[in-house]
């Protein structure tokens, strides 16, 4: 993975029906990416009270 990719998989699971968790490495925001065959979506990733979930923005 090239230093300067700004997204970062933290989570997979599933081949046909896969979800994965996606960092923004900028902001810290977390994503959601859904697929089932040709159809997919992402969308940040919410706690209980509908905030974005953010993990600490590590400098690399």
């Amino acid at each position: 993975m090239a230093k300067n990719e700004r997204f970062e998989k933290v989570y997979s699971q599933g081949a046909m029906n896969i979800t994965e968790i996606w960092v923004d490495r900028e902001t810290g925001v977390n994503y959601v990416f859904h697929c089932t065959g040709n159809a997919g979506g992402l969308t940040p990733l919410l706690d209980r009270e509908g905030k974005p979930v953010i993990s600490p923005v590590v400098n690399r």
